[in-house]
Order: C-alpha cells, then structure tokens, then sequence
C-alpha cells in the first residue's frame, strides 16, 4: 500500500490534454510489468488514480505512462516536470494474453486513451513479428487532435479513423467499429485486443461477433472506479467482480453478461 517513489526523466505532450511520461525508481529497479496491467500513480498531497502502462512490456527499465489530465490528480501528474517525483504502487490486474495468442492473427482495436494499455500489445507483436499471422490495428479518436502516438501510427500502419474532420484531414471519416468489416484478417485464427469508450467497444464487439470472432477469442479491458488496486474497498465492483483484482483484462466470453445489463 505504500507506493515507492519514481523520477520523471521525460515528458512528452501528446494532444492538447495528454501526456506521455517516462519515470524511473529513485531506489532499486523498476518492476516488470505485463501488457495490460496498470498501476497506482499517487501525486503527493493530491491523491492517486490508476493508470495503464504504455511501455513495452515484461521488462525492467522505465515505466512508461500515458496520461489524459481530467481531474485535479490527472491534471497534477500530467503537469509533472522532468525531476519531479510522482509515487507508485503495482503493477496490478491481468494482461492481454498476447503471449498466448501465437501463430494467430493479432486484432488491436482502440478508441481514444484505449490506445495507450493496447501500445504494448503492438509492440509485444512488432517486436515478435515472426510469431503472429496478420497484425491489425485499428483506432479511432474524436478528432485529428486528439489521435495518440501520431509518429508510430505511420510506422505501424494503422488503419486511422475520426469521429469528426478538420480543415486538411484527409483521412477516414466515421466511428472506430466501421473499419472491422473491411479489415484483413482470418476470423478463425484472429484473436481480438479492445479497448476505449464502453459504447465503442459495445459496437466494436458486435462487429467482431459479426465478423465470424468467438466470444473467447475476444478480449476487453474494462474500468471503473479503483481506489485500493487489490480488491479490498469494493469501489471497482461490476456484477460479481472486482476490476482492480479480477482484471483490467476480461475475456468477452467473460465480461459478456455484465456488459449487456446497462445499469451495470
């Protein structure tokens, strides 16, 4: 519960509200952390929020945060200079099971911040290119603003779309699930990473369903409201689950019945 102290060496501006921020352990190494999973940032004397990790995963070396400020603690943490001290405590939740998905086609779909815990599943698989069939990636953001990571985005040639155009966008035009029927990849083999807005992922699984995926080949990660990160306060809670213990990190197969009941 005691979170350890960690510097911040870079930070780096996404969009107009976002941050991406690289911090290393004052004292001893930095924990391994696998793709999905997400720790506890503490801004001292404000409070602490859970946060994916963004870097490339199960490794030491600096832990990479991507941060939307959009409350006092967010706000704090993203307004952390190089040299400030920020706490942790973590790594918590489940991974993306990419590590178990080999020989398969790999299907990362993101809307908005959902990109940042889905980065190391792209990464997992660049770097391990030899082990995977297809790899897909498809993301949406509100606007041409606020797309993440735009200089990797290119690089790892991600089929982009927005919910709103801008002077001089020339890109696609429309919500993030319209881009699965067109996409490239076998629906036998494919297994499917989700994350973003609950209403985008919502559509995007039904398009996946429609595509030919199994619920089990699916996998969502969710969020509520974590305070503890150990399953202790129950704030978390979402049908019989604790998200903080028993994910982030859910198969659909799994998460389906809850998903479906809206006041949940």
């Amino acid at each position: 519960m005691v979170p350890l102290s960690f510097v911040v060496r870079e930070r780096v501006q996404e969009t107009l509200d976002t941050w991406t921020l690289t911090l290393e352990p004052l004292d001893g190494d930095s924990p391994s952390i696998g793709p999905g999973q997400f720790v506890m940032v503490y801004a001292f004397g404000i409070g602490e929020v859970p946060i994916s990790v963004s870097g490339p995963p199960d490794r030491q070396g600096p832990v990479l945060l991507t941060v939307r400020a959009v409350g006092a603690v967010t706000e704090a943490i993203c307004a952390t200079a190089p040299g400030g001290v920020l706490g942790l405590r973590g790594p918590f939740g489940t991974t993306w099971p990419i590590s178990l998905s080999h020989g398969a086609d790999v299907v990362v779909v993101a809307g908005g911040i959902g990109l940042a815990p889905l980065r190391p599943v792209v990464l997992h698989a660049l770097e391990h290119r030899q082990e995977f069939g297809e790899l897909v990636v498809l993301y949406g953001a509100r606007t041409p603003r606020d797309l993440l990571f735009l200089a990797q985005l290119e690089e790892w040639g991600v089929d982009v779309t927005v919910d709103a155009a801008e002077i001089g966008w020339h890109g696609k035009v429309g919500v993030v699930p319209k881009l699965i029927p067109g996409a490239v990849f076998d629906p036998a083999r494919a297994v499917a990473f989700v994350c973003g807005p609950e209403i985008m992922m919502q559509y995007t699984l039904e398009a996946l369903r429609d595509r030919g995926l199994t619920p089990d080949r699916i996998h969502v990660s969710l969020e509520r409201n974590m305070r503890c990160g150990l399953g202790h306060c129950g704030h978390c809670q979402l049908g019989p689950t604790l998200i903080c213990r028993d994910g982030p990190v859910y198969s659909y197969e799994t998460a389906r019945p809850w998903l479906e009941v809206r006041e949940l």
